[in-house]
């Protein structure tokens, strides 16, 4: 009995290839993130016009804070889509940093003495879980790159370094033996 292709069932050499097709969608992504980055660096121009022109004219201090911390939140996100495009994947570090100015942009525009004693508490809680987020990204930053198969990752740099520190110890304790010698 004569035993079947493997390949046969997988599309291969037919008009439904999953490679060609992966490879058209994440192009496709890509372009989509372009755009992406292309419309929010608009977005920080105009923004950047409106607080120009809000100085020039009467300064109201809440409507300038809260505009310039809007153009932050927008610089981060340009970033975290930056990463996004060289990696291919989210940098969640990041993102909780989004998340964190976020929160506070909008404590700073309402005002923390217009805020119920409840949504204090509740922006309390979410900042100390996202600062404790954070912290734990901070402490291992090589799980995203580790994860992701990126170029730089910390931890497979940290190794190929300290190879190189032991062949170049090595050589010079093999040097000095024969110096002496």
């Amino acid at each position: 009995m004569k035993k079947r292709v493997k390949s046969r069932f997988l599309f291969c050499d037919r008009w439904l290839d999953r490679h060609a097709i992966v490879g058209y969608m994440e192009a496709f992504q890509d372009l989509l993130v372009i755009i992406l980055c292309l419309a929010l660096f608009a977005v920080m121009v105009i923004q950047l016009w409106g607080i120009f022109i809000a100085i020039t004219q009467q300064v109201n201090y809440k409507l300038l804070t809260a505009k310039v911390l809007f153009v932050l939140i927008l610089v981060e996100l340009f970033r975290l889509l930056m990463v996004y495009l060289k990696e291919h994947s989210i940098s969640v570090g990041v993102a909780v940093e989004v998340a964190i100015v976020s929160v506070l942009r909008e404590v700073v525009v309402h005002g923390v003495l217009e805020i119920s004693w409840i949504q204090t508490i509740a922006i309390c809680g979410l900042l100390f879980i996202l600062g404790g987020l954070l912290i734990v990204c901070a402490k291992t930053p090589h799980m995203d790159c580790m994860s992701a198969n990126t170029k730089f990752c910390p931890i497979r740099d940290k190794e190929k370094h300290n190879k190189i520190e032991f062949n170049y110890s090595q050589k010079y304790d093999d040097n000095q033996t024969r110096i002496k010698e």
